[in-house]
């Protein structure tokens, strides 16, 4: 049976405001993601590791009970499942400390084969991390093997710029493995100097063909082969964006999982099509602006 995966890291988002903490929730990029499919009662399966600790229980049996499926997570004993602290500012946009405490050998445990039908997301600096490396290029050569979808969503904020030397040609790396990039315009501001998605797509484009461009609460952005596309954000209320391109990101995936796309039907995708595709994915981002969770509510529809 198709399946959707999803891999990245797992940890604790604890989210402050006004210099108080006001939630504490599961998160990590492709989490997020994974809890959205979950909840949306699509098959996915999230590739990551957290400890045999209080924390990583919490985010185990949260996992099992919104639908997503653990058994590729690696659970390391005698260390602590990573913290992440979230300060929102007046935007309602966080920046992040982090509290880590990982083994010296990660993901060491077996990988999934994703095959054609399938989809495979993966993202964010988890993706770089030289430690998670050796894991990440098995799983994207089986997937290619296997002709299942691959999507990246770099997800590069500038609190990695110093690093950007270092990580580049991983990241690019990163970009040929994909058969469809999503990212934000700080991330390809971060990455490449791109101002504008014309110039973030020239840059994509030597790697990979199709590319989905967020410009926060302004529009979003399709370039393709055949394909330029641009929709409007609606205006929403928003207490929070954390989680809400990882949700868009879910919006995307359970519309290509849907119309059951895989590398080889993408480009035949419509302007229609595509329409469709971004407007699930916008109106998935912004319910969840509308809250401190990461996710969309349980009984969204």
């Amino acid at each position: 049976m198709p399946r959707i995966y999803t891999f990245g890291e797992a940890l604790l988002d604890i989210i402050f405001e006004g210099g108080q903490p006001v939630s504490a929730w599961p998160g990590g990029a492709m989490l997020n993601t994974s809890v959205s499919l979950g909840r949306l009662k699509l098959p996915v399966s999230l590739i990551t590791e957290y400890g045999r600790d209080q924390v990583g229980d919490l985010i185990d049996t949260f996992l099992r009970d919104n639908g997503v499926d653990t058994s590729w997570v690696c659970r390391f004993e005698g260390h602590l499942t990573t913290l992440a602290l979230a300060f929102l500012n007046e935007r309602r946009e966080a920046s992040y400390s982090f509290y880590k405490d990982y083994p010296a050998e990660r993901l060491c445990g077996p990988l999934p084969a994703p095959a054609e039908g399938d989809l495979l997301l993966f993202g964010s600096f988890f993706a770089l991390d030289p430690a998670i490396r050796p894991a990440l290029r098995r799983l994207l050569d089986e997937a290619r093997r296997g002709g299942a979808l691959i999507y990246y969503d770099p997800n590069f904020r500038s609190s990695h710029l110093d690093d950007l030397p270092l990580l580049r040609e991983e990241i690019l790396a990163n970009l040929s493995g994909a058969t469809l990039v999503r990212g934000s315009d700080e991330d390809f501001r971060n990455i490449f100097g791109a101002r504008n998605v014309e110039e973030a797509y020239q840059h994509v484009s030597s790697h990979c063909l199709y590319l989905i461009y967020t410009a926060s609460s302004e529009a979003v952005y399709l370039r393709t082969p055949r394909l330029s596309l641009t929709l409007p954000v609606p205006p929403v209320k928003v207490v929070s964006t954390v989680g809400a391109g990882d949700t868009f990101n879910a919006g995307i995936a359970a519309e290509l999982f849907r119309r059951r796309i895989n590398p080889g039907t993408l480009e035949a995708l419509t302007e229609n099509e595509w329409h469709g595709i971004l407007s699930t994915a916008i109106r998935l981002a912004g319910q969840v602006c509308g809250t401190y969770e990461n996710y969309i509510d349980k009984d969204f529809s």
